[in-house]
């Protein structure tokens, strides 16, 4: 049981972020590779295995606070914090990518950022390895959201 909750926490994770590749395939070669950039704009290689890495970290992290106990009233709220996040996280793609909406990607980016933190907090005081996984994650997205506001900034 264990097993298999543990990879279904990363499958769900992955899937997650795969959702966003039918809005992203699209838009890079066309819309994204027109739009101005900000200097410190990272190669698109650079996407794809960032995400995926960050994902499988998330559904550890979860898998590691769910395994103390679903019934704990504190694991329940972190987790669904947690899918809170994660549901954002899936949003934000559409988004940017579908709809071209930069300022309501950034919007909803910042917002995504405070759910990650409260993530993350509420991770940490129930197992400190899964707070510390999701550290990396913050990190990313708040370098998504710099860049987010710029491309912004830079195309409005």
């Amino acid at each position: 049981m264990k097993v298999i909750a543990f990879i279904l926490f990363i499958a769900i994770c992955l899937g997650a972020g795969a959702l966003g590749i039918i809005y992203t395939a699209p838009s890079i070669p066309t819309w994204y590779a027109a739009l101005n950039k900000p200097g410190f704009n990272p190669p698109n290689y650079l996407f794809g295995p960032v995400w995926t890495l960050l994902y499988i970290m998330m559904g550890i992290a979860a898998y590691l606070v769910w395994r103390q106990g679903f019934e704990n009233q504190e694991v329940r709220a972190a987790l669904t914090i947690f899918a809170v996040q994660l549901i954002l996280n899936a949003v934000w793609t559409p988004l940017f990518f579908g709809l071209h909406w930069l300022l309501a990607a950034f919007i909803e980016i910042v917002i995504l950022w405070l759910l990650i933190l409260w993530t993350i907090v509420k991770f940490y005081r129930i197992s400190s390895i899964a707070g510390l996984l999701l550290i990396p994650y913050i990190l990313w997205v708040t370098f998504a959201s710099l860049l987010n506001f710029s491309l912004w900034q830079l195309n409005r």
